[in-house]
């Protein structure tokens, strides 16, 4: 029997209302009265509010680069969903105090790892804690931007390691296993610079073109086998990275920082930068069990800056 709802997606006037949490599939109207609701419904005390089930309770997931951030963001998604975490990033003060409070909000598993990814050192530490894994997040931080005569080989070496190599590196490591057990999610966090080259940023636009490359035809050869990897492309978010590069755009402009965010904002439809927030829900959308068909994708998170039709 299915508990009655109202359009408005509350319990109708009434019925029983008990609290149902992520986990439940049933409210309790009396001892003896059980009424069955759709796992993706749950129905809050207060608010009567439909959300869908993503399906990943108990799942373990891996994020890179997460003390703050868009990593931050997916990471806290994640625990939101009742997925236990690995957090990874190099700075060891940082990570820990974004575990412990994702930690307390959301009841779940977290390990923290200070190490940095991008190394072969680091790498393995990370993968040894991490063990098992359902769902691994790759990012890094982005190489620094500058002109095409400013790089040579060793800064597109160092740019492959960090936003090319290493996501590879631990698909490689990590994905095996996911197809052994049948199941998996991999999200890269790429940069929408790989639809749309960003003039100054050709070290990014290089190593993270590759990365798309790769993965559009492993995501395929894998997508058989239970594991779905896609990239999330963001735009600009408020992020530490996005100030970095409004004080760029100050300083080359000669403007005050507040002058070069309205300046950026100004080329977003949106009339704004993305939250880490909702880039996370995005990222915990494609590691659900709902885009088992979504495979070897691009998407955009950028307001709509980049135009284009495809």
């Amino acid at each position: 029997m299915i508990a009655p709802v109202n359009d408005k997606g509350t319990v109708k006037k009434n019925f029983p209302q008990v609290r149902a949490g992520r986990r439940s599939l049933r409210l309790f109207a009396s001892s003896r009265e059980c009424y069955q609701i759709p796992r993706q419904i749950i129905i809050g005390q207060d608010k009567g509010e439909r959300r869908m089930d993503l399906g990943i309770v108990g799942r373990r997931a891996l994020v890179c680069a997460s003390s703050k951030g868009l990593g931050r963001g997916c990471a806290e998604a994640l625990a939101a969903e009742g997925v236990h975490l690995v957090m990874n990033a190099r700075g060891a003060e940082a990570l820990t105090q974004a575990a412990d409070a994702i930690r307390a909000a959301h009841g779940v598993e977290v390990t923290a790892v200070a190490a940095d990814i991008t190394t072969e050192v680091g790498r393995a530490r990370v993968l040894e804690v991490a063990g098992t894994v359902d769902i691994l997040v790759t990012n890094a931080g982005g190489p620094p931007p500058g002109l095409w005569t400013d790089w040579e080989r060793d800064d597109f070496i160092a740019a492959l390691d960090a936003n090319m190599l290493t996501p590879i590196a631990l698909m490689k490591t990590l994905v095996p296993g996911m197809i052994e057990r049948g199941w998996g999610r991999v999200v890269n966090i790429t940069s929408q610079s790989v639809k749309s080259p960003i003039p100054v940023l050709g070290l990014s636009n290089s190593a993270r073109a590759g990365l798309t490359g790769y993965v559009a035809g492993t995501s395929r050869q894998v997508a058989g086998k239970g594991v779905i990897i896609n990239n999330l492309l963001p735009g600009i978010h408020a992020t530490a990275r996005a100030d970095a590069l409004d004080a760029g755009v100050a300083k080359a402009d000669g403007s005050s920082l507040e002058a070069a965010r309205a300046k950026r904002q100004a080329t977003i439809p949106a009339g704004r930068y993305g939250t880490a927030e909702e880039f996370g829900a995005a990222c915990a959308f494609l590691c659900s069990q709902h885009a088992g068909f979504i495979v070897g994708q691009n998407l955009l998170l950028d307001g709509g800056a980049v135009n284009a039709t495809l």
